[in-house]
């Protein structure tokens, strides 16, 4: 691949890979900021994050990077087949990778693909333990799953999945996109 002008110029700028910069942009649907020699995308599935997702860690040393899934809760759906074809148990996938966060330093381990199970909790109109009605208690618990995933794979162990025990969940299809929050209602675009 032959990067543009454009990353080249970025890439020299910051001392980068131009043909990675080249990858971000291509797998970006939009460029939100780009500061520092990163770039801050919407990836077309829909997430923001830095250099549309690619890494180049974790993968050879540096000589190949590694997109995000075309489409990951497709990807998901097709590890539940497969384990449940060899286990016989229909348990929930959840594809992570580690994004960083607004406002926040450190990266953390975040859903970009789920199958099997509802990605979201609403606990909106139940009461707390001191009787008051929760109003806008929506909890991501495919992120915080992904999340516990993360502390025990870990980024250097060598560990590419485990398995999460113990937790109940709801059993239906979900998405991935049900964790997105809409253009409209996002404060910060």
């Amino acid at each position: 691949m032959q990067p543009c002008a454009e990353s080249i110029q970025w890439a020299q700028q910051y001392s980068l890979d131009a043909r990675v910069i080249e990858l971000c942009l291509r797998e970006a649907r939009a460029v939100i900021r780009r500061q520092n020699g990163v770039l801050i995308t919407e990836t077309h599935h829909g997430f923001i994050c830095a250099n549309s997702g690619i890494d180049v860690s974790n993968v050879d040393g540096g000589q190949h990077a590694v997109l995000l899934p075309e489409n990951p809760d497709r990807s998901a759906a097709n590890l539940r087949r497969v384990l449940k074809k060899r286990t016989g148990l229909a348990i929930a996938v959840i594809i992570t990778d580690s994004f960083g966060r607004p406002w926040r330093e450190g990266l953390t381990e975040f859903a970009i693909g789920v199958a099997g199970m509802k990605p979201l909790r609403d606990d909106r109109n139940r009461r707390d333990p001191h009787g008051y009605k929760l109003k806008a208690s929506v909890e991501a618990i495919a992120d915080e799953l992904a999340c516990a995933a993360g502390l025990v794979c870990g980024k250097l162990n060598r560990t590419p999945a485990c398995i999460v025990r113990g937790y109940s969940y709801e059993p239906v299809a979900g998405t991935v996109k049900d964790l997105l929050r809409p253009a409209k209602t996002d404060l910060f675009r």
